[in-house]
């Protein structure tokens, strides 16, 4: 069973990146969670750790870290596949009854944030892809960072994991913070008319592994 009674007082640790601020029992349609929030000492950002079971000294456990995208996992646009990505990492670790899905808040579009993201829309409307607007806008392609996320997994005791996810910075960051991944699992989500070139501008720019074929261009 989940501990939805762990010690919630602040990390004494001088060098940590985050504390502990709450836990409690959260059921969901893909069963029962212990959410844990946690504090980023760096910005003050709050992330939740959604724990199915019991992971505290566990090896090899799935594991989803979760950017947030408010357009994506809350309004369900087509224009990404992050609402999908949840969904499916919520079940998958709601049916093993072991596992983590990491939730990263103030990770809105890449790092750029709300605003800059709809800029960024508009500008792909107009045929840029999601690198070449962001360029336009004179913003970075991408911002995040992934030294909290380990520490959040560390401070629940887990010490390696198999990880959902088609980016390899994710899984490059977890391994240098000193945690390792013992296994990728591919998330991989059907395209639709709206995403494809969002897609295919991820796994042929930033280097996501995906396995979409490039659209022939019409004669």
């Amino acid at each position: 069973m989940p501990d939805f009674h762990s010690d919630t007082h602040a990390d004494n640790h001088a060098d940590a990146l985050v504390d502990k601020v709450a836990v409690s029992r959260l059921p969901t349609r893909h069963g029962e969670f212990a959410a844990h929030v946690f504090r980023s000492r760096l910005d003050g950002c709050e992330h939740m750790a959604l724990v199915a079971g019991d992971v505290s000294g566990q090896e090899d456990v799935l594991v989803r870290l979760h950017s947030e995208c408010l357009t994506g996992d809350v309004l369900g646009s087509l224009r990404c596949d992050c609402g999908q990505q949840l969904e499916v990492a919520l079940e998958k670790v709601g049916h093993a009854g072991r596992g983590v899905l990491l939730y990263l808040r103030g990770q809105e579009g890449r790092g750029i944030g709300l605003g800059h993201k709809i800029k960024a829309y508009s500008l792909q409307d107009q045929g840029r892809d999601t690198v070449e607007a962001n360029v336009e806008l004179g913003l970075p392609v991408d911002t995040r960072s992934y030294e909290v996320a380990a520490q959040i997994l560390k401070d629940l005791g887990i010490r390696s994991v198999r990880l959902m996810s088609n980016n390899p910075r994710k899984i490059a960051a977890l391994e240098k913070s000193g945690l390792p991944v013992a296994e990728r699992i591919p998330l991989h989500i059907a395209p639709n008319s709206e995403n494809l070139r969002y897609l295919l501008a991820k796994q042929q720019k930033l280097g996501h592994m995906l396995d979409l074929a490039t659209p022939k261009s019409k004669q």
